[in-house]
């Protein structure tokens, strides 16, 4: 599926199945909530955080989704494509990253 499409397919379930879309301010909530889970469990499977039975539950993969499929529906309020906003931001990152990873001694092997 391409960005694009996503876009597309969300816009579709939340127009027939979720009846209308969050306002703006409420999807920015849920947005931070949702990264809130995948911290969560970040900080519990490859940090120091121990877990409880309860965590052991939640999927990485589930919860990623969760945050692709809220920023998406920010995206589709605000009028942005995200295919063409991706694209402009590799090409930023480009010209600004260049060489400045590579001058890093922090990232030498």
């Amino acid at each position: 599926m391409t960005i694009q499409e996503a876009q597309e397919k969300i816009d579709n379930w939340i127009n027939t199945t979720g009846v209308r879309y969050f306002s703006e301010l409420t999807n920015m909530a849920i947005l931070t909530e949702e990264v809130g889970e995948v911290a969560r469990i970040m900080a519990r499977k490859y940090g120091d955080q121990s877990s409880k039975e309860s965590d052991n539950k939640k999927l990485l993969a589930d919860e990623l989704a969760d945050v692709m499929w809220v920023l998406l529906c920010i995206a589709n309020q605000t009028g942005i494509d995200m295919t063409v906003a991706l694209e402009k931001n590799f090409e930023k990152k480009n010209i600004r990253d260049a060489q400045r990873h590579h001058n890093n001694p922090k990232l030498k092997p």
